[in-house]
């Protein structure tokens, strides 16, 4: 008698989506959140969101979670798929807890800027940008009411770009070069560099953010 064969749950690289005329596999899509969550972790600043990635990557969690119901506990490839999904949510939570603990930080710093941006070019989803806009809210609210209650009246006008805290764009960050990049210039000084694909560099964060959002360079 024949075994009965059982279906394969989908892993990251089973994936695609040929909508825009190319296949994209989901360990493309996890690779991309993978630069993200470094990037996102070691940028001074917080950057555009890749939300996209993160919901794409989220569904292929759902499917494979359903195919995994079709395999016994015991059966090997359940566990090799269990720790995979079980890398990819650590990856993506610890994105999206890196942006939030970014708007906490500098929650005025990055409305003020976000406010500035056409709104297709925004770096908050719609839920980072309603969390900053309460947070912002509660602190106004937090100190008002203390200024009210234990300050003197001629201090107890209170401006909220008092608390604005920007984020350092001149720290150095350790990058590595993705293509050829000519002409960077340090500031500072009056040192102009080229950046070569595959080097890797400890320079500061200000002359390479555009290359960094463009994905001329990532951070490691």
């Amino acid at each position: 008698m024949e075994s009965e064969a059982r279906p394969e749950p989908q892993s990251t690289a089973d994936l695609s989506d040929s909508s825009d005329g190319e296949g994209i596999t989901a360990a493309r899509v996890l690779q991309e959140i993978e630069n993200a969550w470094l990037n996102e972790k070691f940028a001074p600043e917080i950057l555009p969101h890749q939300s996209d990635f993160v919901d794409c990557m989220l569904q292929q969690i759902s499917h494979m979670e359903d195919n995994m119901q079709k395999l016994k506990k015991t059966d090997l490839r359940f566990t090799v798929h269990k720790m995979e999904i079980d890398r990819i949510r650590f990856v993506i939570a610890s994105y999206l807890r890196t942006r939030l603990e970014k708007i906490e930080q500098f929650a005025i710093s990055i409305l003020s800027d976000e406010a500035k941006r056409p709104p297709d070019e925004g770096y908050l989803t719609p839920g980072e940008l309603k969390f900053a806009k309460e947070y912002v809210a509660n602190i106004e609210t937090l100190f008002t009411s203390i200024a009210l209650q234990y300050m003197p009246r001629q201090f107890q006008a209170f401006d909220t770009k008092q608390l604005m805290l920007k984020p350092n764009l001149l720290a150095h960050v350790f990058l590595r070069v993705n293509r050829d990049v000519k002409g960077i210039a340090l500031p500072g000084t009056n040192e102009i560099i080229d950046l070569d694909a595959g080097t890797q560099h400890i320079l500061p964060y200000q002359p390479i953010a555009s290359l960094l959002k463009e994905g001329a360079v990532r951070l490691i």
